[in-house]
């Protein structure tokens, strides 16, 4: 569906927006990808192991190359690849887990066709589950 800002994207087969927004909007030959998550269509999360005493055990890879993948297929829903992107935001809950997260990125990156990226971390996510979130700028094929 097209509005005054663009085109928007949204999966079916994707964990869906916890409020009224797409997973991308496709406007002036970009897409525009929101800030993907590692968490799942029955919203459990990728790299996630809950113990029964409650606590977490988080896995920055794991979840890292969960949200590529996200990324990739709302990308391919419109004919587009990693390929296509150009700029890359990356949210870190902590900088310890950038070494582990550069790790995974770099299997899908590379600095002669990858995209820019910027890199922070920030004091939390929208659940303690998550260590990374990432919000993706693309040129549309």
């Amino acid at each position: 569906m097209s509005s005054l800002n663009g085109q928007a994207v949204i999966l079916k087969d994707r964990a869906q927006a916890l409020a009224h927004y797409p997973h991308a909007r496709i406007a002036g030959g970009f897409i525009f990808v929101s800030g993907i998550s590692s968490r799942r269509l029955d919203n459990t999360y990728e790299g996630v192991i809950e113990r029964p005493d409650g606590t977490l055990d988080l896995d920055i890879r794991a979840q890292t190359r969960a949200v590529i993948v996200n990324i990739s297929a709302i990308l391919d829903s419109v004919g587009a690849s990693l390929k296509n992107i150009i700029d890359l935001t990356v949210f870190l809950i902590d900088m310890k887990d950038y070494a582990a997260f550069n790790e995974v990125y770099n299997e899908f990156f590379s600095a002669e066709t990858g995209p820019s990226r910027t890199t922070v971390a920030v004091k939390e996510l929208p659940s303690p589950k998550l260590l990374i979130e990432i919000k993706a700028i693309a040129l549309a094929s």
